[in-house]
């Protein structure tokens, strides 16, 4: 049998080769018909905040942060883009409370819910290590460096490790400028997956 859409985004190794979703994510896009560019996006999110923890946790091991709330968030930010597929092509935000109360409705904990809205806001009070992250991911994929958000993190892992400010901006901008040079390789995944389901 031939594998629709869908599932090649969801299996593909891709080039560079990107981890695969959470098996609970994975099925719940094959559940909701998820459009395949959606899905390579978030393999393509969450494969960066794989590499983002496991940096995270080699060099900043004090630094406060959940890994399984950080990958499932990447790995589900956009999902509300079911609900909104017309966001996969153009900027919008109808998609991020969309997406949250999806996964609510779906019996995903408010602790993992909350990236579906919130990824997007990094800049709002009272935001997690976690948060920041997941936001971060969802930028320095296609190599879009935001100073703000990065600082944001220097920040956390400078009091987490009692290094000083600019130590942690060297250690935070050697580790993006890595992840952002397969970012063309990443857009081009995306972009081989159609927006419409179906077989293809």
């Amino acid at each position: 049998m031939t594998p629709n859409a869908l599932q090649r985004a969801l299996t593909l190794p891709g080039d560079p080769v990107l981890r695969p979703l959470p098996p609970q994510v994975a099925v719940l896009l094959e559940e909701l018909q998820a459009p395949p560019r959606l899905a390579a996006h978030l393999r393509a999110v969450h494969d960066v905040a794989h590499q983002l923890v496991d940096w995270a946790e080699q060099h900043y091991p004090q630094l406060d942060f959940n890994r399984h709330a950080v990958l499932f968030g990447a790995a589900t930010h956009d999902i509300g883009k079911v609900l909104h597929p017309e966001e996969l092509s153009w900027p919008g935000s109808a998609h991020e409370v969309a997406g949250h109360d999806l996964l609510i409705a779906r019996g995903v904990t408010e602790e993992l819910a909350r990236f579906a809205r919130s990824h997007a806001s990094w800049n709002a009070p009272g935001v997690s290590t976690d948060d920041l992250l997941v936001s971060l991911a969802d930028k320095v994929w296609k190599g879009k460096r935001v100073t703000d958000l990065e600082q944001l993190l220097i920040e956390r892992l400078s009091e987490a490790s009692h290094q000083r400010p600019w130590e942690a901006f060297v250690a935070l901008d050697d580790v993006l400028d890595q992840i952002a040079q397969d970012a063309e390789r990443r857009l081009a995944f995306q972009a081989e997956h159609p927006v419409a389901p179906g077989i293809g």
